[in-house]
């Protein structure tokens, strides 16, 4: 067999016509998501500690808190904050709670982490982080946790934005 001329060359009756190549990805993996709005945003991957969903019965709320924060929720043991992220970045309208499960996208920077719940998750992509532009038309309470936006081509929403996981964790509005 490793002698035979077919096995040396690549041919024989179990190869593929045409040999595939991976393409290598460019730029850096990103987590991309929709806010109530129907805008969409982008987080790093270096940034997320994980990606879930949880029924809306198990975050717990806590009154008198930040009206931002839906809650507590219990992960493998973990206690975190759960926040509405589209209204944290200025939205009107509320994340709907009635409805089977919510997404919820775990950021964390050194000991600090919060959950941000979200409308709809996209999923993974590469994003070249060098074709980033600075945002423009930005809401005033949005602009300080963006780093910039990519322009994805025509449609409903052109833009996609990316946002900055550290300044959300650290920002006053948790307090608010």
């Amino acid at each position: 067999m490793i002698g035979s001329p077919d096995f040396l060359t690549g041919k024989g009756q179990d190869q593929a016509p045409e040999f595939q190549q991976l393409e290598s990805p460019e730029g850096e993996l990103h987590l991309r998501f929709f806010v109530t709005s129907g805008e969409e945003f982008a987080l790093p991957a270096s940034g997320i500690r994980e990606v879930f969903s949880s029924p809306p019965d198990r975050i717990t709320p806590i009154p008198n808190v930040s009206p931002l924060l839906l809650g507590t929720l219990n992960v493998r043991g973990r206690v975190i904050w759960v926040a509405d992220l589209g209204q944290f970045l200025g939205e009107a309208t509320p994340l709907s709670t009635d409805r089977a499960e919510i997404s919820v996208i775990a950021i964390e920077d050194q000991d600090m982490m919060v959950g941000l719940a979200v409308e709809r998750i996209i999923g993974m992509a590469w994003l070249d982080i060098e074709e980033i532009q600075m945002p423009t038309n930005v809401p005033d309470g949005m602009a300080p946790f963006l780093r910039g936006e990519w322009l994805m081509g025509e449609g409903k929403n052109p833009l996609l934005r990316l946002l900055d996981q550290v300044a959300i964790l650290r920002s006053a509005r948790w307090a608010a």
